[in-house]
């Protein structure tokens, strides 16, 4: 069945008066006509690094909120489709519809020599402000080049609220977009934060105390689920044993305490307390609620994807997710959720080797830019750093060498690379601009393809180096590290994401096919009527209804 449509809908809502919306709503019954009402409330959750993998792993066991997600309908096999699986092009791509080469979110940094401030640019700063560098930034939402469902409907009707909630900046704005009206974000030795000049209520000022004062004490081991058992064992990696651990936290140490469930809890519940301080879904006009929660990322970084640490976080996750569902079901409203994630994530390579991947390996520390820019340097007698950027992902030339010399650096570099056998393919500027805008079932775009989705071209590098399957983009240390495991590359580990969408009184189903992050904007928007023109965003409208009709315009 069709969607109602956006502008009307608010019309006839605003004709209502406000003080009757402040009282709990009675439900509309859209188990008796599903999809013909629009939702009062558009919850978006992404959970930093929770990857298609992790959630088949682990489905079977959650009973929280996971568990009510998966009553609703089900793609398991979602993509972040592009190859730069990152934290900042993923987020850019859920409530945009669009991939990074429209999002201009090409990866976490970048280089810009011609800029404001030239040399190395957060996706999240504005360099434009005299001061600032990429590790003391003031977070902006300046380089984010298209608009978000929210932006879009605040744009049509200014009584939308956008809310946003996140343990990072890259995803607490993106989510949201240029106009959030409750904007919070975690930064270090500072708390939850916003942008400069806006008022701190009294939620965040609690939620910073109960972290600050966490953090201060550290924390005793937690229990461990029963089902976590069985891959409850150590493993060196780096230098230090993981796989076993119960998140016991030092005192004073802030990493830990973010490399543990005990972050997304204060975030999942500083988001709780602004959708019942604000009244999220009781006003004139349908809000947004963006939630980032961030910890499995973390969680990821410092013990790897399959051990006793990642089970132990995604268990306490899902309670995490039941208490946000639970919170939203008290105050009467009717809500629809989303929930994906930014990108994928890898394993330790010590511990897939032990586990039938023996081709699982580190890079090795020659292919970083800088190091084999170094070697061509000192072969060709040149100045200077020649090679910028990431040992898997975009490489930028030294702007200050000589046209000749650019052109000799860049054919001896993608040589070289080329060459390396741990590398699977490197694509210079002029090829992926020349390739076509990918199109069709995800998991079957060339590499090319896949990197073509994520290039810009006046922020792309002047060539792209992609690692072969379970090459971790980290090289072997002497010491022990902080970062084992990681994501970024072009392999589906990287981009396969689950995508699950809930609401009260639909019928649920899963659909195994692939289907893109992009498509989470456009599917939202025409369960609210909000009408898109064809072409207008990357995406397309996933149709909810698992029967005869359809939640997308016909």
């Amino acid at each position: 069945m069709r969607a109602v449509r956006f502008a009307p809908l608010l019309l006839t809502l605003a004709a209502s008066p406000i003080a009757a919306q402040d009282a709990a709503p009675t439900l509309p019954s859209v188990a008796a006509a599903p999809h013909r009402v629009a939702p009062r409330l558009i919850v978006v959750i992404s959970v930093d690094q929770f990857s298609a993998d992790l959630f088949a792993e682990y489905r079977n066991r959650f009973t929280g909120g996971f568990a009510r997600l998966l009553d609703g309908a089900v793609f398991p096999s979602g993509y972040q489709s592009h190859s730069a699986t990152e934290t900042c092009p993923g987020h850019s791509t859920i409530m945009t519809g669009d991939r990074p080469s429209r999002t201009g979110m090409i990866a976490n940094d970048w280089y810009d020599f011609k800029g404001a401030r030239p040399g190395l640019v957060y996706c999240m700063e504005d360099e434009r402000i005299p001061g600032t560098t990429p590790d003391n930034y003031v977070a902006s939402d300046v380089h984010l080049r298209v608009p978000t469902l929210g932006e879009r409907m605040k744009n049509a009707d200014p009584r939308v609220r956008i809310v946003s909630v996140a343990g990072k900046d890259r995803a607490a704005i993106q989510l949201g977009g240029h106009k959030i009206d409750d904007l919070w974000f975690w930064r270090d030795g500072k708390g939850f934060i916003s942008y400069a000049g806006r008022a701190v209520p009294a939620a965040v000022t609690r939620a910073n105390a109960t972290a600050a004062a966490e953090i201060a004490r550290g924390g005793p081991a937690m229990a461990e689920p029963a089902w976590c058992r069985s891959i409850d064992r150590p493993v060196m990696a780096q230098g230090h044993p993981v796989g076993d651990g119960r998140f016991a936290r030092k005192p004073k140490s802030e990493g830990q305490w973010k490399a543990s469930p005990a972050f997304d809890t204060a975030i999942i519940d500083l988001a709780i307390q602004r959708a019942q301080d604000l009244k999220l879904g009781r006003g004139p006009a349908i809000d947004v609620l963006a939630v980032g929660a961030s910890a499995t990322d973390y969680v990821g970084h410092t013990f790897g994807t399959e051990g006793a640490e990642m089970c132990i976080h995604l268990a306490a996750l899902d309670k995490s997710l039941g208490r946000l569902f639970a919170a939203l079901d008290k105050t009467g409203v009717d809500y629809v959720v989303a929930l994906t994630a930014d990108h994928g994530g890898n394993d330790i390579p010590e511990r897939e080797r032990e586990r039938a991947a023996p081709t699982a390996d580190r890079v090795a520390a020659a292919l970083t830019p800088r190091t084999m820019g170094s070697v061509i340097a000192k072969e060709w007698g040149l100045d200077g750093q020649l090679l910028y950027g990431a040992v898997n992902g975009e490489v930028w030339i030294d702007p200050k060498l000589k046209p000749a010399d650019r052109d000799r650096v860049l054919a001896e570099a993608v040589r070289r690379y080329r060459a390396d056998p741990q590398v699977a393919a490197v694509f210079t500027r002029d090829e992926r601009a020349a390739a076509p805008l990918p199109s069709g079932p995800p998991e079957t775009w060339s590499l090319l393809q896949r990197s073509r989705a994520a290039f810009a071209p006046d922020r792309s590098g002047d060539f792209a180096v992609y690692l072969k399957p379970r090459i971790t983009p980290i090289a072997p240390v002497s010491t022990p590290s902080g970062t084992i495991a990681t994501h970024g590359s072009i392999w589906d580990y990287d981009r396969r994401v689950p995508i699950l969408f809930w609401r009260r009184g639909m019928a649920g189903f899963e659909q195994p096919l692939s289907v893109e992050t992009v498509d989470i904007m456009p599917t939202l928007a025409a369960l609210i009527g909000f009408p898109l023109a064809p072409g207008e965003v990357d995406g397309r409208c996933l149709d909810l209804d698992g029967g005869p009709g359809s939640t997308c315009p016909q």
